[in-house]
């Protein structure tokens, strides 16, 4: 093989691997995918809602009936399509129940309008048992037998701004 011919291969194998390392950095800084913003299981890090903190939701839940079971918090999109639908969740906190008030953060994508459901899993397993286990939403909207727990999301949707919001839930049981 020539010397002008060997070179000009090199030359192009190396242009080819500048394309190649180019669009995996490109790749490396795309957007993320839309649904990786959904079902994010965080810890209970109040320090998250501090003030002078970006965007978060202080949840604080009243009324509940004893320290047994677990409670869990999860933060949707106040849309038709996320408000309580199966995988739509932002943002979940799951810890063990302590009767009485609770207070959780929940960091927001950033402002927005947002709603908040609580559920009390009485025996811890991770069912819903409606004879025994407590249920909760921001703006505490009335629950009954015709939207079966199931309030049209305006009723519980609320604004973040740039900052912490700070919003009280009373917990219900039958």
């Amino acid at each position: 093989m020539s010397t002008t011919k060997h070179w000009k291969q090199e030359f192009a194998l190396a242009g080819r691997a500048s394309v190649l390392a180019a669009a995996g950095l490109a790749a490396l800084a795309a957007p993320v995918p839309a649904m990786a913003q959904y079902t994010q299981t965080i810890s209970n890090d109040l320090s998250r809602c501090q003030a002078g903190k970006p965007s978060a939701v202080m949840v604080t839940v009243d009324n509940i009936s004893s320290s047994t079971g677990k409670v869990r918090v999860q933060l949707y999109r106040a849309t038709k399509e996320d408000w309580l639908s199966k995988g739509r969740w932002l943002r979940r906190i799951e810890v063990p129940a302590r009767a009485g008030t609770m207070t959780f953060c929940l960091p927001t994508p950033g402002p927005g309008s947002y709603g908040v459901a609580v559920r009390h899993d009485v025996n811890g397993n991770n069912q819903t048992d409606i004879t025994t286990d407590g249920g909760a939403m921001s703006n505490n909207p009335s629950l009954n037998i015709f939207n079966l727990g199931k309030p049209h999301f305006k009723k519980t949707a609320f604004d973040v701004g740039s900052s912490v919001t700070s919003i009280r839930i009373q917990m219900r049981y039958l």
